[in-house]
This record gives C-alpha cells, sequence and structure tokens, in this order.
C-alpha cells in the first residue's frame, strides 16, 4: 500500500504553521510557516492600553493558504509524495481568541463599518482588557453556580471566552450589537475550511469550551441563559445564539470544500477535524500519558495533564480547567501554566538590551548564565510580568526582582529570570501534587525546550523531575496532524484512535535532562524565599515577614561563592 500522510495546521500568536507528517511513522516530511501581517508580529495593539491584543481574522485564510502551499512544496521533495496522498486535516489554535460574527458565520471586520475596528477583530488569547469583567464572573459564580468555575480553577480569567465578549459590550456595544454570534478561532478555522461558518451548522470543540467558557454536559453546556442575564440582559440573550454541544477532536467537524481545495491545492473532500487549543494539540503530538505531564515551553508556558476517567477528579484551585475529552477522548485533561515564560526572556533582551545586540543576545547571555552556580547571582524574581495564569489567575500582578546590587550583570538577570519561571512551574506542581496528580516526568516541547538545553537543567533542578524532550520540533501541529490521521479512519490509511495514532507517529528525544541533587539542594533555598515573595505579594492572606529574603539571598550567594 501507498504511504498515506496527514496534515496539521497550527494557528500561533505570530503565525501559522503547516506540517504534513506519513501516517504510518509520523515522519514529517513538509512543514512551512507563514507569518502573519497585519499589527506588530500578528498582534493589534493600542499605545494608550497594554491590556489589549487582538488579531485580523484576514490572516488566519491568508496565512493557512500560504503555509499550506509552501508545505507542499516541500513535501514534494519526497519521491511517492502527491496532494492526493493527504487523507485528514487537523487544527489547532490559540485560545481563548473568540471571533464576533454575522449571522452567516463570517467575521464583523470583514465589514466595512468595522474594517479598522479592534473589537470586532479576534480577541487574542492574551488579550486582558477584561480583568474587571473576569472579577466579576467569578464573584456571581461563587454566589450563585460555584459549579461553573469550580472545574476551572475557582477563579475565571480575562483570557476566557464570557469575559472578553462582556468586555465588548461595555467598550464597543455598535460590535455587540451587531454580532449575531462568537466563536473560537479553533472552531472557525475549521468551520471555513469545510463550509459550515453557520452557527447552525459549526461544530465546536470541547478543549475551549471547557477550558475557557465554562461548558459541561454535567449542566447541559454552556452556563445557563439565566446565570449570563444576572451579569447583563444581553449576554442572556446571546446565550441562545452559542452553542449546546461540543465535540472531542477525535470528530469530523466536515470536509474540506472544493473552494478551499483550490486554493490550498488539495483535493476536495478531505476530512476536518474538530479543532482544538493550540497547547493541547502539543500534548497529542507530545505522547502525552497519564504520569507524563506534557510542558509547552514558549512565549508562555502550558502544563498538559491527563487522568482516567474511572475515578472523579476533585476540584483543584487555579487550574485553567478539569475537562472530560478536552485532551485524549477518554481521559479528563488538566491544564494549568504560567502568562508568560519565553516573553520574559526575550522582553529582557529586546526591550532592555542589555549590553547591545552583541553581548546582550540570548546566545551571549545563555553562554555566559550557564557558567553560574545555582544561588550565585544572589537575585530572585517572580514571573509575573504579564499577570499570574495559575495557581494565583490574576493578571494584575506584575514582575519583581529583588537582590541586585552595583555590581550586577545583565546575564546574571537573564538567569535570575530563567530561574523565576521555573520556581513558577514547581508552584504549579505543587498544586497537582496537593491534590493527587504526581508525573514521573516530564515531555517538553515548544522552541526553547528545543534551543536552550540551560533552560531544561534549571527546570530539572528546580522541579526535581526529569525532563525530555518530544521527538518533533513542532508538536502542535504534529498533534493536528495527528487528528487528521484519526477522523480518515483506518480504511484510508489513517488510524482508529487517538492512542493508536500517538504510539505510531509520536517518540521522545534520547536526552534526558536529570535533577542534580547538588544544585537542587541550593535551590530549595531559594525557592522557599520565592514562595514567601509568591504568597506575599499574590494572596490577601499572606501573615509572614519578608525582612529575611535579601539577607538570605546574600547569605546562599556568599555560601556558593565560597565553594567555587
Amino acid at each position: 500500500m501507498s504511504d498515506t500522510y496527514s496534515m496539521g495546521l497550527d494557528f500561533g500568536t505570530n503565525s501559522v504553521r503547516c506540517l504534513i507528517a506519513r501516517t504510518a511513522d509520523g515522519e514529517e516530511i513538509g512543514t512551512a510557516v507563514a507569518e502573519y501581517s497585519h499589527g506588530e508580529a500578528g498582534i493589534l495593539l493600542d499605545p494608550d492600553d497594554p491590556n489589549l491584543a487582538r488579531q485580523d481574522p484576514r490572516d488566519y485564510e491568508t496565512g493557512a493558504i500560504e503555509a499550506v502551499r509552501g508545505a507542499l512544496e516541500a513535501a514534494s521533495e519526497t519521491s511517492d509524495f502527491s496532494p492526493d496522498r493527504v487523507i485528514g486535516i487537523g487544527v489547532d489554535a490559540t485560545g481563548s481568541t473568540p471571533l464576533p460574527l454575522d449571522e452567516h458565520g463570517a467575521p464583523l471586520a470583514y465589514q466595512e463599518r468595522f474594517a479598522k475596528n479592534l473589537a470586532a477583530m479576534a480577541w487574542l488569547w492574551k488579550d486582558h482588557t477584561s480583568f474587571a469583567e473576569a472579577a466579576a464572573i467569578t464573584k456571581q459564580a461563587s454566589e450563585t453556580h460555584p459549579q461553573y468555575i469550580a472545574k476551572c480553577g475557582g477563579v475565571y480569567s480575562s483570557e476566557w471566552f464570557f469575559s472578553k465578549i462582556w468586555r465588548c459590550l461595555k467598550s464597543a456595544p455598535e460590535v455587540f450589537e451587531a454580532a449575531h454570534g462568537w466563536a473560537e478561532i479553533s472552531d472557525w478555522i475549521p468551520a471555513f475550511l469545510t463550509g459550515n461558518q453557520a452557527p447552525a451548522r459549526m461544530k465546536r470543540n470541547v478543549c475551549a469550551a471547557g477550558h475557557k467558557a465554562m461548558y459541561s454536559a454535567d449542566w447541559g453546556g454552556l452556563p445557563s441563559r439565566e446565570f449570563l442575564a444576572s451579569l447583563d440582559p444581553k449576554l442572556g440573550a446571546l446565550r441562545e445564539r452559542l452553542f449546546d454541544s461540543a465535540e472531542t477532536v477525535d470528530k469530523a467537524a466536515g470536509n474540506l470544500t472544493q473552494e478551499w481545495a483550490e486554493k490550498l491545492g488539495l483535493p476536495s473532500g478531505i476530512p476536518v477535524a474538530v479543532g482544538a487549543l493550540d497547547a493541547h494539540m502539543g500534548a497529542i503530538g507530545s505522547g502525552i500519558s497519564a504520569g507524563a505531564m506534557v510542558k509547552i515551553l514558549g512565549t508562555s508556558s502550558c502544563d498538559m495533564a491527563v487522568a482516567p476517567m474511572d475515578r472523579e477528579l476533585p476540584d483543584i484551585p487555579g487550574l485553567c480547567g478539569i475537562v472530560k475529552g478536552s485532551i485524549l477522548p477518554d481521559c479528563y485533561g488538566l491544564e494549568a501554566g504560567q502568562s508568560a515564560a519565553g516573553d520574559i526572556f526575550n522582553w529582557w533582551v529586546n526591550e532592555i538590551e542589555p549590553g547591545g545586540p552583541e553581548k546582550g543576545s540570548h546566545t551571549e547571555l545563555t553562554i555566559l548564565a550557564g557558567e553560574l552556580a545555582p544561588g550565585q547571582t544572589g537575585l530572585l524574581a517572580l514571573d509575573w510580568n504579564n499577570g499570574n495564569r495559575c495557581v494565583l489567575v490574576d493578571p494584575r500582578l506584575t514582575g519583581l526582582l529583588i537582590g541586585q546590587t552595583l555590581h550586577t550583570k545583565p546575564h546574571e538577570i537573564y538567569r535570575a529570570l530563567i530561574e523565576s519561571t521555573a520556581f513558577g512551574a514547581r508552584a504549579i506542581l505543587e498544586r497537582f501534587a496537593e491534590y493527587g496528580i504526581r508525573p514521573s516526568e516530564i515531555i517538553n516541547a515548544g522552541g526553547i525546550a528545543e534551543k536552550n538545553p540551560l533552560v531544561m537543567h534549571i527546570y530539572a533542578d528546580i522541579t526535581g523531575l526529569p525532563f525530555r524532550i518530544s521527538r518533533s520540533g513542532q508538536t502542535c501541529a504534529l498533534g493536528a496532524a495527528i487528528c487528521g490521521a484519526v477522523v480518515a479512519g483506518k480504511a484510508k490509511g489513517g488510524h482508529v484512535t487517538l492512542a493508536e495514532a500517538q504510539r505510531a507517529m509520536t517518540g521522545l528525544k534520547e536526552i534526558v535532562f536529570k535533577p542534580n541533587p547538588t544544585n537542587q539542594a541550593v535551590y530549595n533555598r531559594v525557592y522557599s524565599l520565592y514562595r514567601d515573595l509568591h504568597d506575599a505579594f499574590g494572596t490577601k492572606t499572606w501573615t509572614g515577614n519578608l525582612y529575611a529574603v535579601m539577607k538570605e539571598l546574600l547569605e546562599i550567594r556568599d555560601s556558593v561563592r565560597a565553594k567555587g
């Protein structure tokens, strides 16, 4: 039998990536990336509001065409490949990134009167303008419907679906009134590829719905009309124009239309899988299983875990959600993460520009930071430059650096910033452990894991867990391709289940970053100080005293330096 291939489309924060993989073994034979053309690196910003981040939906369509055609061209170098051997397509996207739509499912941004209106664009995941609305949703739900937020950590986030829609109602009522409905872009993209944009026909994914929109089959889908109306009557009316059910990623959203087949250079009729959030697809592409947590480490970080459904899981405060079938269809999907990781390192290099363009590059700072021992800098930072996603769920928190002196060097701060994100990762792992979720290893994916071994060493030492790296350098797109292979089915050369497809198409690199006991001992001391700062600035209940923090940092620094 001739080889068959599946295609994954990964719509990220700055670009869309297309990957073509062989269904038999996951070999990646073609890939291409298309940068979004609007805004700053694809993000529409407002200089007067640092919380605002939007995207032009036109970039998703033009980006798909460019990326798919580029990947097909790259794949053509494989002797037995041809576009008619692509048997399935999967899609992932950022989230929560809701988009206002007209009654036909077309973006309002495509109308002339809204062409330059930022509120009519896609509200990107990192948009935090709705922090007040998120707090109000949390308060109302905790008083009247605590079950709505119990599965998403007990706090609703400004990054999520309903807080953004409510913010639109308040700040841009003309857009809200014109919108027939809203959709996550992880739903809208498969919908336009399959001609199912009409709200009644659009398949919604349980991944985004459950983690971002308080969806659960236990209470009939989305929050009730009555609850939403208690926030604002117009939100209650909108509830009837949204959706009642959501699907897992092993289901088809439809088949590729003739129109889009011609645009992409593919045969029509190819099944397209129901979409999902990018990190969840990355977990699938990394081979996630019970006992192995997947960390997607890029501009931000996302920590994914799964647990069998044969036992009820407790609600875990501060998580982004516990949702049935949100990653693997037969497991609970658990999500946590940090609002900034690589973004913090980029801020230091690109905005502060320590040492200039040569001495202040990521490469140079990493080399110099790698020559330092744990604790040697005397520095400690909080990783909240873009707020805290987990476990505090507070976008109004900000970064902090203490311990600097007149002798502090740029690479020392660079290392402290890396360590701060690792301390934040440990805080998340400790919250999981409090409720019985204890992974034995971390599988890493994303550019940082691929490019920066120092980060992996530091994370292993601080968390005390072995860190491994997915074989694929583009796990989100691979996860999407795996879903494409599943919806195609065995008869067409695909796979019957996601588990079967994962076994065939994923793998890990041989390298393992193991914790160093000596480094762990030092980091345990520094982490206790991090927790003091974390709880003092991040909670209302902390009653300690911060007087000793600077003194102990100096003591740790001096003892490490004395040992050479």
